[in-house]
């Protein structure tokens, strides 16, 4: 992933944090009991491809085609992804074998300006088509862009600001630049922040935000338009904010698990979003260290993939990063995650589970809040440090989340969505204090 090098923390203090994993272990256990057969036991589960070449792809693609039925060429900023005919080789090789296939198209978004790696030169719906016929029902989409809220929490965005404001200040600056109107409102955003350092700011709202990200950003996103326009699934992954990619225009979502962040947590955040949103939502396992062996254990592995699974997850996937290992032909992943990702596939198939899918209990988040929500300190929407209400919905998060574990969908409020069209068991709101 393209931002590998952040480190993650817990969400709350220590001692918050000790209580909240016994007590989703004494959740996980007493559901044990009562195992209910899953509501959908045909996810897709596969691997990401991150590698440089064809012959990598076929290779790892015949190590896990008995136990897999999904590749995704997640290979963005790579060049093999401008290579048409070298995705085409690969993807007709994962179809040919069974193997259903998310394609990575390159980059072509509205921040990356001069920096497009979208190889497509021929109409998108021509490209649809292509791959329709190829696959039929086993093409699922494109894997476009990456971490589009990562980037926004953990952007250099006065930097960024600094680099292109020369725009805004031409002659006869192009107001029809999907640029404009993102430097524009980033430009209000650097003036509100100094209002608020003078004190001379009232504005407690996160609105102007939230449209910079929603609107500026995704849905003003080249990539993202065409892609809607032509009725081609959009997937990306993520690991924060979930329910404003979904507005942004995403249709599914891969949560990242793996790094030291709370799987609960994340879950509860995606599988709100989507629920709500009606949208799709899978996992990625990505890296738990910066360096090799960068994969946790197996088992740990095998966990993460069960608990995804559980919650409902219709895609889940190890992500296969980075190719530059001569002693390992597979890139990152060994025979240890080989072997978690066989034994998974073979107990889904073979097994039955827990449903912990169900709209048992929701948090209703505030409005346009775009608190990271990784730790403390994190930031609100890139810009703010914590405000008056992270602390509290800090606390109210890691209550539920011990109380409800996997089962619990983290929301917004959202008048768009309102909470009562999904019929919850119980719903919180982020300034309870009886809970």
């Amino acid at each position: 992933m393209s931002s590998l090098k952040r480190v993650r923390k817990y969400l709350i203090p220590t001692l918050l944090i000790v209580i909240l994993a016994v007590s989703i272990l004494a959740i996980y256990v007493s559901y044990s009991s009562g195992n209910q057969p899953k509501a959908n036991p045909n996810a897709y589960v596969g691997v990401a491809f991150c590698g440089n070449t064809t012959a990598e792809a076929k290779l790892l693609i015949d190590k896990v085609k008995s136990y897999t039925n999904l590749f995704v060429l997640d290979s963005g900023r790579n060049p093999i992804s401008r290579n048409q005919s070298s995705v085409e080789e690969i993807c007709d090789y994962a179809v040919s074998n069974g193997l259903s296939v998310i394609i990575n198209l390159g980059i072509n978004d509205v921040l990356e300006i001069n920096e497009t790696t979208w190889f497509w030169q021929q109409p998108l719906n021509t490209t649809k088509q292509r791959w329709t016929e190829m696959g039929g029902d086993k093409f699922l989409g494109i894997y476009y862009n990456d971490e589009p809220a990562g980037i926004q929490l953990d952007g250099n965005w006065s930097a960024w600001y600094r680099k292109y404001a020369w725009l805004l200040n031409q002659t006869d600056p192009d107001t029809s630049s999907p640029f404009y109107p993102l430097l524009v409102d980033l430009q209000k955003i650097e003036m509100k922040m100094w209002d608020t350092m003078n004190y001379t700011s009232t504005d407690l709202s996160y609105n102007l935000e939230e449209k910079f990200f929603v609107n500026d950003a995704l849905r003003a996103d080249p990539g993202l338009i065409a892609l809607n326009a032509e009725g081609i699934k959009a997937f990306t992954s993520d690991y924060a904010l979930y329910w404003f990619d979904y507005l942004g225009g995403y249709d599914v979502l891969f949560t990242q698990l793996g790094s030291n962040c709370s799987v609960a947590e994340q879950i509860a955040l995606v599988k709100g979003a989507a629920r709500l949103q009606d949208k799709e939502w899978g996992a990625i396992i990505t890296w738990k260290y910066d360096s090799a062996p960068y994969l946790d254990s197996g088992d740990q592995i095998y966990n993460q993939m069960l608990t995804a699974y559980e919650a409902g997850a219709k895609y889940i996937t190890v992500f296969d990063y980075p190719y530059n290992n001569t002693q390992n032909k597979y890139g990152t992943l060994t025979d240890e995650q080989f072997i978690a990702l066989q034994r998974f596939w073979n107990d889904i198939n073979h097994n039955t589970y827990r449903d912990l899918s169900a709209a048992r209990a929701a948090l209703v988040l505030p409005r346009n809040f775009g608190w990271g929500m990784r730790n403390p300190n994190d930031t609100v929407w890139g810009f703010w440090t914590t405000d008056y209400r992270t602390q509290q919905v800090a606390i109210v998060t890691s209550k539920l989340l011990a109380q409800y574990g996997p089962t619990l969908d983290i929301v917004y409020d959202d008048p768009a969505y309102p909470i009562s069209n999904v019929r919850y068991q119980h719903v919180y709101y982020w300034n309870q204090t009886d809970i």
